[in-house]
């Protein structure tokens, strides 16, 4: 049975942004939705056009809209929306010169840094200079090692304002994760913070950039940029032929004023990385227009963000939600960054950040919640600003949900998101009109024709499958950097399903629009020939008080697959015959006789991208006796040795 966790009140809805948006095309185009999302939703993907120009139009983008809506393609992805059309993203992103706050930098250390709009407009007029100077050019790459801080996003703003390309990757990637990537890019420019923290510990990022810079020969100039609130690191080595500035120098330069030009709606904005844990990482390159319109439609009409609102998100630099929380600046909204270990000699410590700085919307990993319940924090905080919690990442279980409302706030709206890296933006999130559901996504993104289709590309509801997209939208990718004919972008997202845009997410829909997710549709298990999702298993185990956390694959056996179930205990526990006993019954009565394991193994950790999410397939891989090729794709990479050559998995 669904369980309605919350809805929101009627006074929220009429006062809401979706809700003026309503209005405002009701008013455009004769048409009365009254105040039902799935109206809404059904008109803007029937009318795509006028709706992404209602968008441009209602969140009062700053360029220049051509009259043409799309250019139409028989090819999905050669759609363009809003042809000939032009603006600068850095602009959009700028929209206020006053002396209020624009964004607030705190470190685990306690260090805290505000900037205000003005500021900010000086920062990045210093910075626009500084690449004019150096003969940076519209679609340069510049590239940043960089913890998530002012100067990061200053840098970005900087970059995009000259139409150059951004890219990032944060300190917690290796040397060779950060090679692997930019050596595929070229970029001219090189952005380092000198060090970074982790649950107090200091990390020499310097000390790594001698290799870099001898494996990466396109770069020829290097900005050092100081840890917040520290001295510069002293360096006892030196950087060959490679121009070297020190941030805190160029912010000594005269003020610039910012010169915007515009770009075309479809012009580079940023290369993002797949994550590579499957072989080299995709460079995913970004349109500024697109990018522009599905973040402010995501902050504006689904998460209800409205000038002045202070916008968290627990994410690194190298995270796609760091792009996405940026945006926020277009929204005239202001943003908090957070750089080190969310439970620094605090357990609670990102709720007290909530608390004492006011955020209006807080953004987690579904990881972070389940944390957070295991540990049995309650929340002794007043959150008397927050009105919404974001949850990716992963799938967010029901115990998650019915956990942010017993124990963190009542009345908040829990928005369950879920997209990618692939379009830097969701498929399915939350929205005011709609009640909050335990367990589910609310409902797919406006302008989005998410569907679930069968193995044989049939629509299907109430039933597990591929989640797919069979409308065109904005920010689908450019390219990918690199891709002659476009072939793997092919391969990425249209090998599946002729002309549709397949995600490699195993999902449900529901009749009521909701969504779940199962997890990667790659990852999936096939006892028998029958597909089974990992989180039904996930969703049974985390219930044990004996069990940290686990990761679930298939492996290879007797011309079948059979599941294999690791298990990370919590201290004082053992791995007993009576406990493995428990936990198959719980799986067997809880999800179905299909999904029990057929082994179960104790190991000490379970491996991790650098964003928090498991990987199922590399353990698969593992214990099939194939090498990991990408292993700095991994926050934990060693932990895999622990996998290898498992006596028990050879029986």
């Amino acid at each position: 049975m669904s369980r309605i966790l919350w809805k929101a009140k009627s006074k929220n809805k009429l006062n809401s942004n979706l809700y003026k948006f309503e209005k405002f095309i009701s008013k455009k185009f004769n048409k009365k939705f009254n105040k039902k999302y799935e109206k809404i939703l059904n008109w803007s993907i029937k009318n795509p056009g006028e709706f992404w120009s209602s968008v441009w139009d209602f969140c009062q983008v700053r360029g220049a809209k051509s009259n043409h809506k799309i250019k139409k393609s028989k090819i999905f992805y050669k759609n363009i929306f809003l042809p000939n059309s032009s603006l600068n993203f850095a602009q959009n992103l700028l929209p206020k010169e006053t002396d209020t706050k624009a964004i607030t930098f705190l470190s685990e250390n306690g260090f805290r840094e505000e900037r205000t709009w003005k500021n900010l407009h000086k920062s990045v007029g210093k910075l626009q200079d500084f690449f004019r100077k150096l003969k940076v050019i519209s679609r340069d790459r510049i590239a940043a090692y960089t913890i998530n801080s002012i100067e990061t996003v200053e840098a970005f703003l900087a970059t995009t304002s000259i139409g150059a390309i951004w890219s990032s990757c944060s300190p917690d990637f290796g040397v060779n994760g950060v090679i692997e990537r930019f050596r595929q890019i070229n970029p001219k420019i090189l952005f380092v913070t000198d060090r970074y923290y982790y649950n107090g510990k200091e990390i020499n990022i310097l000390e790594r950039v001698p290799e870099i810079l001898k494996k990466i020969n396109s770069i020829k100039y290097l900005v050092i940029i100081n840890y917040p609130g520290k001295n510069f690191l002293k360096k006892n080595f030196q950087f060959n032929k490679i121009k070297v500035f020190y941030w805190s120098n160029l912010k000594k330069n005269k003020t610039k004023k910012i010169y915007f030009k515009k770009f075309n709606f479809e012009h580079e904005l940023a290369i993002l990385y797949s994550s590579g844990t499957t072989g080299k990482p995709k460079c995913i390159c970004h349109k500024n227009g697109g990018v522009l319109l599905q973040h402010l439609k995501e902050h504006q009409l689904h998460c209800d963000i409205k000038e002045g609102d202070n916008i968290f998100y627990f994410t690194t630099s190298g995270w796609m939600m760091w792009n996405w929380l940026v945006s926020s600046l277009a929204s005239k909204a202001s943003i908090v960054l957070f750089d080190g270990f969310p439970m620094f000699k605090k357990e609670d410590l990102l709720l007290k950040i909530v608390d004492k700085e006011k955020i209006t919307l807080m953004g987690v990993s579904a990881k972070f919640i389940d944390t957070l319940n295991k540990l049995g924090i309650k929340n002794k905080y007043k959150f008397k600003n927050l009105r919404t919690i974001c949850s990716t990442g992963s799938p967010l279980s029901k115990e998650g949900f019915e956990y942010i409302y017993k124990n963190i706030k009542k009345n908040v709206h829990l928005s369950s998101i879920s997209g990618g890296t692939d379009i830097v933006s969701c498929f399915v999130l939350g929205n005011l009109y709609e009640s909050v559901i335990s367990g589910e996504i609310q409902n797919r993104g406006l302008g989005m024709n998410v569907k679930i289709f069968d193995e044989n590309g049939n629509f299907i509801k109430n039933k597990k499958g591929e989640l797919v997209c069979v409308n065109p939208f904005p920010s689908m990718p450019l390219k990918f950097w690199n891709d002659k004919k476009d072939e793997k972008f092919k391969n990425a997202y249209f090998n599946k399903f002729k002309n549709v845009w397949h995600h490699g997410d195993y999902a449900e829909t529901k009749n009521n629009g909701g969504f779940i997710i199962y997890g990667r549709s790659d990852a999936t298990l096939n006892p028998g020939g029958v597909r089974l999702g990992t989180s039904e298993i996930y969703s049974v185990i985390e219930k044990f008080k004996e069990i940290k956390e686990s990761i679930v694959v298939g492996q290879k056996w007797d011309n079948d697959i059979r599941i294999i179930l690791f298990v990370v205990l919590n201290k004082n526990f053992d791995l007993n015959e009576e406990l493995k006993t428990k936990m198959k019954k719980k799986i067997r009565i809880e999800a179905s006789p299909r999904h029990v394991p057929n082994k179960i193994i104790e190991v000490t950790d379970i491996p991790r991208t650098k964003n928090g999410k498991i990987v199922e397939l590399a353990v698969k891989s593992i214990i099939e006796g194939n090498e990991i090729k990408n292993k700095e794709a991994l926050a934990n990479p060693d932990v895999l040795d622990e996998y290898k050559n498992i006596r028990e998995l050879n029986v």
